[in-house]
């Protein structure tokens, strides 16, 4: 999903999630839901913690320190934080060296292409030279 440099992350979400399409190994369509979400403290959000909640996806996403002192301004009626668990989260810095990988191709990081296809392109010329 492209997007430009100054929209959150968060806003688009609901598009990222629904543009998931995981092949199987064998025959039959491919699943449109993540065993398991790992994100940043970008996409904490009530929001996305319920709709994820909704979908039956478990996810492992640290609560923003707003939002923290916000339920312990409200007390009990807080409610409980959202669970969290440390050795999971670890597994995110995959996810965050193949950005750094992929940046390191200066096209890549200061976007010099014009138009949003031209610049998919060049993402993936990136990527595959990584893989390569």
């Amino acid at each position: 999903m492209l997007t430009g440099g100054n929209v959150n992350d968060c806003t688009r979400f609901d598009a990222v999630m629904t543009a998931i399409r995981i092949h199987r190994n064998g025959a039959g369509r491919p699943r449109t839901r993540p065993d398991h979400v790992i994100a940043d403290k970008g996409y904490s959000s009530r929001a996305i913690r319920s709709y994820l909640r909704r979908r039956g996806i478990g996810h492992t996403i640290p609560e923003r320190s707003d939002q923290q002192a916000g339920r312990a301004r409200r007390g009990r009626r807080g409610g409980r934080p959202p669970t969290f668990n440390p050795a999971i989260y670890k597994h995110r810095n995959v996810v965050e060296r193949c950005f750094n990988r992929l940046k390191q191709c200066r096209a890549v990081a200061t976007r010099y292409d014009k138009t949003a296809t031209s610049y998919q392109a060049t993402v993936t010329i990136a990527a595959l030279l990584q893989w390569l």
